[in-house]
């Protein structure tokens, strides 16, 4: 799917948080959206989920989003937001069938259990299938909203800070699955990411927010520079390059 923002802006009441930020998205890219804590990237994620309701425009292959009803952007959009949302006793399977719900409404079929199991499976928790959700821990709650959002099947993936509570291996292996999605299937994927070195290495292009505004983009050599870290971030950086991606190594806050 094809999204295009032009001239996002948004405010909470008389602060504003978002100004004029435009962006595009193809069919199968990887985009990563950091910048410093306030900078505006969940704001952004919430914005184009239609949680929030900003001024500008967002066209979805060609459709106006804010004349899409809810249930038709759920079978193109999918959320993942930074902390878990399910507050009610459920089990794992149960959590992830939700997910399923803009294709079925509540009459899930076995159609729609395969496909939660095989999400369960890609995110390594199918063994907590039949668990209480509340009963598992955070890192492994963050896997089960991913894999409810996987066993969506929309053209786009919307994640805020999805690797926050998960440990190095589950960061790596999230990353990789999202990856290979885009590249078999087409989906697109933003993500409002924190850490820098997982952007750099797994985003195709990136947009750095610094005060609602985005303020560079481009690939990950021409964003992630000294300059950039310097000044929008405060701190004092190596940026090394391997293989055309930068990785960063912190010296000190400034």
């Amino acid at each position: 799917m094809k999204l295009e923002v032009k001239g996002l802006s948004f405010d909470y009441s008389s602060s504003p948080i978002l100004r004029d930020v435009n962006m595009e998205l193809n069919p199968g890219d990887m985009l990563g959206i950091i910048g410093p804590n306030g900078a505006g990237k969940s704001t952004i994620i919430k914005c184009i989920d239609r949680i929030l309701h900003p001024e500008g425009d967002m066209i979805l292959d060609g459709n106006d989003m804010n004349q899409m009803k809810r249930m038709e952007l759920a079978r193109s959009i999918g959320y993942v937001p930074q902390c878990p949302d399910i507050t009610f006793p459920t089990t794992v399977l149960d959590a992830v069938l939700m997910g399923r719900r803009p294709h079925s409404s509540w009459r899930f079929n076995e159609k729609d259990v395969d496909k939660a199991l095989h999400a369960l499976e890609m995110m390594a928790v199918s063994d907590f299938a039949f668990r209480a959700y509340n009963e598992i821990s955070g890192g492994q709650q963050q896997r089960v909203i991913i894999a409810r959002a996987i066993a969506q099947e929309t053209g786009i993936l919307l994640l805020d800070e999805p690797t926050s509570s998960l440990d190095i291996k589950h960061q790596v292996s999230l990353m990789e699955i999202l990856s290979e999605l885009a590249k078999d299937t087409g989906i697109s994927v933003i993500m409002a990411i924190h850490d820098l070195n997982i952007a750099a290495r797994y985003s195709q292009r990136i947009l750095l927010m610094s005060k609602g505004r985005i303020v560079a983009a481009g690939d990950p050599m021409t964003v992630l520079n000294r300059e950039n870290i310097r000044e929008h971030y405060g701190v004092e950086a190596l940026v090394k390059e391997e293989d055309g991606i930068p990785y960063i190594i912190p010296l000190k806050s400034i």
